[in-house]
């Protein structure tokens, strides 16, 4: 049976684009065209990421040219204004995320980060590919029958009395249904359904029963 991307090595662009650290300001700008990517990982050595260069990072220059009129006040200086180069326009260390790490992980990582794109590199700093927010969302695409066989086969009978439970998923929307014995124990089967890879949303359509 089919599984549920766990992990940030199921979804991650295995082909990465990169840059040195001498990689010149136009042929950075030139490769986040062509890649149609919004940031790039610098690499030095046999391909250790020291850093990672981003469209704003390119834009600093754009921001510095704003000139005062005569006798009004200089403008602050942009950092990374006058950068000609990868290493003096990335931001270092880089913000990276390993392969064996969940993709509510690399979730986490980007929105505490404010990045789009995450560098994934191996033990030793070595990178093994990109992961992106659109890459990250292509769990939601897991057909609905698919997800459907996961949560009843693997989720529900792992539950307390699981086997009463039925799951239907429909635009990745799951409800379940049936008899549940104690309503404590809604949280807990809304918890472990949502927790599957895809799922949008989670509705419950439980009957209280009694044990007997």
């Amino acid at each position: 049976m089919p599984r549920s991307p766990h992990t940030v090595s199921d979804v991650m662009t295995h082909t990465a684009v990169a840059v040195g650290r001498q990689a010149p300001y136009r042929d950075i700008v030139r490769l986040m065209g062509e890649w149609k990517v919004s940031a790039l990982p610098v690499l030095e050595g046999e391909g250790r990421v020291i850093g990672v260069v981003s469209e704003a990072d390119l834009l600093a220059k754009e921001e510095s040219r704003t000139r005062a009129w005569p006798g009004e006040r200089e403008p602050d200086p942009v950092p990374k204004a006058d950068a000609l180069y990868a290493e003096e326009l990335m931001s270092s260390p880089a913000v990276t995320v390993h392969p064996q790490a969940t993709i509510a992980e690399a979730a986490r990582i980007m929105a505490t980060r404010r990045v789009k794109r995450l560098p994934v590199v191996n033990a030793t700093g070595l990178l093994e590919g990109v992961v992106s927010r659109g890459d990250l969302l292509k769990v939601f695409l897991r057909p609905d029958e698919e997800m459907a066989r996961e949560i009843r086969e693997e989720v529900l009978p792992s539950l307390p009395a699981g086997a009463r439970l039925t799951a239907e998923v429909e635009e990745g929307v799951v409800t379940v249904g049936g008899d549940l014995h104690d309503r404590m124990l809604v949280p807990l089967v809304a918890r472990a359904v949502q927790a599957v890879e895809g799922v949008v949303d989670v509705r419950l359509d439980l009957r209280e029963h009694a044990p007997a």
